[in-house]
């Protein structure tokens, strides 16, 4: 009796540590099991991956419509790489475009809105594909004192959008935005001739404020150049800076140039600022 003991608590103790070991296994088993699942979740992007061509629509479609255009981009994409050739592609191309401009990647959303019209030149669309193109353009000027490319490439666009589509809904706006541009630009040539008088280089600011007369006389500017000219004409120009003369540096409001707001078309309201 006194020698059973031992035998039994020690061959006791070895069954525990056998089930123990038993059941640490199959945790770790488990556990990798559970892993393993985690790692091959398929989430949103790879469920698209295995999606129809038509749900890949609806879905990017829907996330468009409530500003979801991270995830609507992703689905267009997804319709790009997957059915370049199918019909729904071209409506996956323009709204990829649109995606990237709503989210002010108006860089990359230019450089769709080119393909879609080199690709598609008759398409209906072409007047709204115009019209972005002149909108990426608008939405990145600056200030004054700065590149004025993008309010020099934007009148470009509104203008060719006027001639080939005078009718479009988008006519109105077009006009308001090449009056604001405009005016940007001839605060931007008024800014140059400050500089050139606070160097006493009147001859190249005679000449700046000569074709800003000759190209913007509408300009709110235009009478202050006016006066500044016969300044200098005179041989009495300003002894002290411009800046009080110098406009906002920044693009004006485009809608006070507008004839009436109730002329402009409602898809028109989507793009605005």
């Amino acid at each position: 009796m006194h020698n059973s003991n031992p035998i039994s608590i020690k061959t006791c103790c070895r069954s525990i540590s056998i089930r123990f070991c038993i059941l640490i296994l199959l945790l770790n088993v488990a556990g990798c099991a559970k892993m393993k699942d985690m790692l091959t979740f398929t989430g949103g992007a790879e469920d698209a991956a295995t999606l129809p061509v038509q749900n890949l629509v609806t879905k990017g479609m829907d996330d468009y419509a409530v500003g979801k255009y991270f995830t609507a981009l992703e689905y267009f994409q997804e319709i790009l790489d997957r059915y370049p050739f199918a019909p729904e592609a071209t409506l996956a191309e323009l709204k990829a475009a649109d995606c990237n401009y709503f989210l002010e990647h108006y860089a990359e959303a230019l450089v769709l809105y080119e393909a879609f019209e080199e690709k598609h030149p008759t398409n209906e669309a072409m007047p709204y594909v115009i019209y972005q193109k002149a909108m990426c353009n608008y939405k990145q000027i600056d200030r004054i004192d700065r590149d004025v490319s993008g309010a020099e490439k934007s009148v470009q666009l509104f203008s060719q959008l006027i001639r080939a589509y005078p009718n479009s809904p988008y006519t109105s706006e077009a006009k308001a935005r090449i009056k604001a541009a405009r005016q940007f630009i001839a605060n931007h040539e008024f800014f140059v001739v400050d500089f050139y008088i606070r160097r006493n280089k009147l001859s190249e600011a005679e000449t700046r404020l000569k074709y800003i007369l000759a190209t913007y006389p509408d300009a709110e500017i235009a009478p202050r150049a006016k006066e500044l000219l016969a300044q200098i004409q005179a041989g009495n120009p300003p002894k002290q800076t411009l800046s009080s003369w110098l406009p906002k540096v920044a693009l004006p409001d485009w809608a006070k140039f507008s004839s009436s707001s109730e002329e402009e078309a409602p898809e028109n309201q989507a793009a605005k600022d």
